[in-house]
Parts: structure tokens; C-alpha cells; sequence
């Protein structure tokens, strides 16, 4: 026979409030319109011109589905569309760009609808992850500082 000791919450707390808050410490965090932007890009096929699709349209399912949500307001540490991202992948130095939600490369932007684009959203300060390439190799990408999107941009 087992026993089991069943703890409950305090009234008043919510379980998906106290992990939404505890979450993003631990890995990535999406914010509603981010999460919406990768549904769109995936949805309409905007990923096609990338020189890997079907690893791109991959990593992005993944990133919809080990992602939390980001809490709110939106941390200032955390890379969001239209956040300018200062990121160094190994090997190589210090590189930035506005995180674009945009199907269209610009200058100075870095595509979502890119492995990189799509490693960074989600990633906060200082964090470090995995970047596939599209020769399949993998690197490591660091994100040394973000500043987040200005009033006037559209991501």
C-alpha cells in the first residue's frame, strides 16, 4: 500500500502564475507575440529562402514547444522581435542586429526565419546555447546584451 502526502497551495496562488515566473530562469521564454510571429512564419511558409528549410521550420516547431511563456512585463534582458542583440557565436567576435520577424533580409537585421534568428528569440543576457548551422555543424552563440524593441519599431 502507498501513501501519499497531497500538498496543497495557499488559496489565492495560482500554479500556472508561480511556474510562468520560475521558468524562463531555466531555459527560453516567448512572449504572445513571438510565439504568434513563429506560428506565422511557419503558417505561411516565410522559412523557404533559408538555405536549410526543413531544419529552420525543426528548430522553430522545437523553440514553440520547450519555450515558456515570458512573464509580464516583458523582462529587458530577454531577446524579443525587434530587440537589438549583441551576440558572439565561437569562433568568432562580437556581432548585432535588430531580431526581425521579417520573411525580407535587411541590413542590420538578423531574420527569425534564420538558425540564428531563430536561437536567439527566446534567449536572455548572458545566456548560451546550441547553434545549428545549416551544414549541420554546431556552434555555440552567447547573447552579451539586449536592448529592447524602441516604441517605433515594428518587429
Amino acid at each position: 500500500m502507498t501513501f501519499a502526502n497531497i500538498t496543497r497551495l495557499p488559496f489565492g496562488i495560482n500554479v500556472r502564475t508561480l511556474l510562468e515566473r520560475e521558468l524562463p530562469a531555466s531555459g527560453f521564454a516567448l512572449t504572445r507575440e513571438d510565439r504568434a510571429g513563429i506560428e506565422r512564419l511557419l503558417r505561411q511558409h516565410d522559412t523557404k529562402h533559408a538555405p536549410n528549410p526543413p531544419l529552420l521550420n525543426g528548430l522553430l516547431r522545437h523553440k514553440l514547444r520547450i519555450s515558456a511563456p515570458a512573464p509580464r512585463p516583458t523582462p529587458l534582458e530577454l531577446v524579443v522581435g525587434g530587440s537589438h542583440v549583441t551576440y558572439k557565436i565561437t569562433g568568432e567576435g562580437a556581432r548585432s542586429g535588430v531580431l526581425s520577424m521579417s520573411p525580407i533580409p535587411l541590413p542590420g537585421q538578423v531574420l527569425v526565419a534564420s538558425l540564428l534568428g531563430a536561437t536567439l528569440l527566446g534567449m536572455r543576457k548572458l545566456q548560451k546555447a546550441p547553434l545549428l548551422r545549416s551544414d549541420g555543424e554546431i556552434s555555440a552563440v552567447v547573447i552579451l546584451d539586449v536592448d529592447p524593441p524602441r516604441a517605433d519599431d515594428a518587429a
